[in-house]
C-alpha cells in the first residue's frame, strides 16, 4: 500500500490535477450529466457540480472569499465526481478495495452501516469518507484531508433535489453508483 504522502501526491496530480499554476480547475466529469440518474438526477448534477462546485473553483481563482474554503471546497467535490460511474443493481467492491474493507468491516454490509452511522451523527452538513487507515472519518465544512479513499457529500445540495429530507435513502442509492475501480485505484 502506498504510504500517507504518496496517496496524497496521487490524488492531487493524478486524480484532481488540483492546480495549474495558482488556479484550480475543476473536474471534467467521466460521464454525462443523465448518467447517475435515478440515484442522482441531471438537475442534482447541474446544480451542484455546474453551480455549487464551480463557484467554489470560480471563487478561488478569482480570490474572492475565504481562499482555504474555497480551495477545500473544490479538492473535495473533484474527489467525490470522480468516483461515480452509471448506476449499477449490484454494484459491490473488488479487489484491493473489497479486501481493505473486509479486513477493516468484515464485510461490506458492515462497512455501509458504518458509513450511515457516522453520517447519520452529523448535525447538519459535512463529508463522510473511508480513510486510508480503515476508519470512518466525517469533515465539518470544508477540509482538506490527505487520507481519502471514498467521500460522500452529506451537504443538503448534494441529496436534497432527488430525496427530499430522506438522508438515509440517499445513502442507500450512492453505492449503486461507486466506481470501485477508481476507488481500488487509490489503494495501489
Amino acid at each position: 500500500m502506498l504510504n500517507i504522502d504518496m496517496a496524497y501526491n496521487f490524488i492531487k496530480e493524478f486524480i484532481l490535477e488540483q492546480k495549474s499554476g495558482d488556479k484550480l480547475e475543476q473536474l471534467k466529469l467521466p460521464y454525462s450529466r443523465g448518467d447517475l440518474d435515478p440515484v442522482m438526477s441531471e438537475d442534482t448534477i447541474n446544480y451542484h457540480y455546474g453551480k455549487l462546485y464551480k463557484t467554489y473553483v470560480d471563487r478561488f481563482n478569482s480570490k474572492e472569499g475565504d481562499p482555504e474554503f474555497n480551495e477545500a471546497g473544490a479538492f473535495l467535490h473533484k474527489i467525490y465526481f470522480a468516483q461515480f460511474h452509471s448506476p449499477k443493481s449490484t454494484n459491490k467492491p473488488t479487489g484491493d478495495i473489497a479486501e481493505f474493507i473486509n479486513t477493516n468491516f468484515t464485510d461490506f454490509d458492515k462497512f455501509k452501516d458504518e458509513v450511515e452511522k457516522a453520517a447519520m451523527g452529523i448535525q447538519g452538513s459535512g463529508w463522510v469518507y473511508l480513510a486510508r487507515n480503515g476508519s470512518i472519518k466525517t469533515i465539518k465544512n470544508h477540509s482538506i484531508r490527505s487520507d481519502i479513499v471514498l467521500l460522500i457529500d452529506w451537504w443538503e445540495h448534494a441529496w436534497a433535489l432527488d430525496y427530499q429530507a430522506d438522508k438515509k435513502k440517499y445513502l442507500e442509492n450512492i453505492w449503486k453508483i461507486i466506481n470501485w475501480e477508481t476507488i481500488d485505484g487509490l489503494l495501489r
